[in-house]
């Protein structure tokens, strides 16, 4: 990828060696070159995001400065963006506009970003691909024979596709890891409250915040994931652990006993085990203080559908859950995020797949009966949630991290999961992890 990332944009804007302008128009050149096939960017706002460009350049000869100075982005369709629809993939919320920003918006306008438009979702942010009847299907930007993941896959495109350095987008149930894995960029999945979802709401509520799901930065460079992290975070974080590679303690998962994990992600994990271990570091492949991981993905699974009907109606005949059961999830919540901090007492990272595969074909086949093929096997997809789950029900944060390719050419991308808060910590060793497989 030979476009700036969004520091290198910020820096060269400071240093007067271009503008907000220009680079805003040659973001716009290329999703307006690259993007008509791969239908990423699906609502554009440029006209908005040059007049926007021309007045921070005004902005900055008076004296003005940023973090992400001047950066061109774009922005998961599920944000409230003032001016522009939100849909969430429904016909029904077509002519939903939005009248004013989400907080994180606001906090990376006022970081110097530009908006230049919103990129696709999947219904109710509800698949790990991203296809919807307002906007159509977007391709991965690797293999357009592939999903692009979800739900943040226009995100995930936008990035991969070299037209934008900086996005974000929103996970309850891998929505940042698996599409940034697919198309082999960063994402992050921060700890649970740490970034404000106001203004990330389905159309037509005014929703308390939902148990499980977060809002967060993806990127193509990790420094772009830290700093864009820090500039909407309601809390400050921890600094980041900063390791030479031996001195990191990694607990390795490379399985799950309830979803298949294709061979090519396990080999390409243990190889970043041995460089790990190589290095000097410290790698287990299992622990006695780890939860019992089928329990702990029957916990993520119940809590995740009740959250989920928050954005869909209940089948037909289903009955919401007693107050009972949602105390005791919540019970069963703490006890596993318990055990796990446990175990960050005697890790700093745990390594794992974002899913069991890397991008699999488009399959128009619902949810809840579509099968997937991983190495000849014909499994059942909703068990590869167990994954996402490791950290989201827990509420810990996680890194989505490239670390390899398969035999088809697509990336291989796992997740990083760190302790509570220690953020920073998980986006180092992701660092790390990449470096050791380049």
């Amino acid at each position: 990828m030979t476009e700036k990332t969004a520091l290198q944009t910020a820096a060269a804007i400071r240093a007067g060696e271009t503008s907000a302008l220009a680079e805003t128009d040659a973001a716009i050149a290329r999703i307006e070159a690259g993007d008509g096939a791969l239908n990423a960017v699906v609502v554009r706002d440029f006209d908005r995001a040059r007049k926007a460009a021309a007045e921070l350049d005004a902005r900055i000869a008076r004296g003005f400065d940023a973090t992400l100075l001047g950066v061109p982005m774009t922005i998961k369709e599920s944000y409230d963006v003032a001016g522009l629809p939100t849909t969430f993939g429904f016909t029904e919320h077509r002519a939903f506009v939005a009248q004013e920003d989400a907080v994180v918006v606001q906090r990376l306008k006022a970081a110097g970003v530009v908006v230049l438009g919103k990129t696709n979702v999947p219904p109710a942010l509800a698949d790990l691909q991203s296809d919807n009847p307002v906007y159509g299907r977007t391709l991965n930007a690797i293999d357009p024979t592939r999903s692009a993941g979800g739900s943040s896959g226009g995100s995930a495109v936008s990035l991969a596709a070299g037209f934008v350095p900086l996005e974000f987008g929103s996970d309850i149930g891998g929505s940042i890891r698996v599409p940034a894995a697919f198309n082999g960029v960063w994402g992050h999945k921060p700890t649970w409250g740490v970034v404000p979802p106001d203004g990330h709401f389905h159309p037509g509520t005014d929703s308390a915040r939902t148990a499980l799901s977060v809002v967060g930065p993806m990127a193509r460079d990790a420094d772009d994931l830290d700093a864009a992290l820090g500039v909407v975070a309601d809390h400050p974080l921890a600094p980041a652990r900063q390791h030479a590679p031996g001195q990191w303690r990694v607990l390795l998962l490379t399985g799950h006993p309830l979803a298949t994990v294709q061979r090519a992600i396990v080999d390409a994990l243990e190889a970043l085990g041995e460089r790990f271990a190589a290095a000097g570091a410290t790698v287990d492949r299992d622990s006695d203080l780890l939860p019992d991981l089928a329990r702990h993905h029957d916990g993520y699974w119940q809590m995740l559908n009740i959250a989920m009907s928050r954005r869909a109606p209940l089948p037909e005949g289903a009955e919401p859950p007693a107050l009972e059961t949602w105390h005791h999830l919540h019970d069963e919540q703490a006890r596993i995020q318990r055990q796990w901090r446990r175990l960050f007492t005697r890790y700093d990272v745990v390594i794992a797949p974002t899913v069991g595969m890397t991008a699999f074909p488009h399959d128009p086949t619902p949810l809840a009966t579509r099968q997937l093929d991983i190495d000849g096997e014909d499994t059942v997809f909703f068990h590869q949630f167990a994954f996402p789950g490791l950290a989201t029900f827990p509420m810990l944060p996680a890194t989505s991290v490239r670390i390899g390719t398969d035999a088809h050419g697509l990336p291989i991308g796992v997740q990083v999961i760190a302790d509570l808060f220690a953020d920073r910590t998980a986006i180092a060793a992701a660092r790390t992890a990449q470096e050791l497989t380049q």
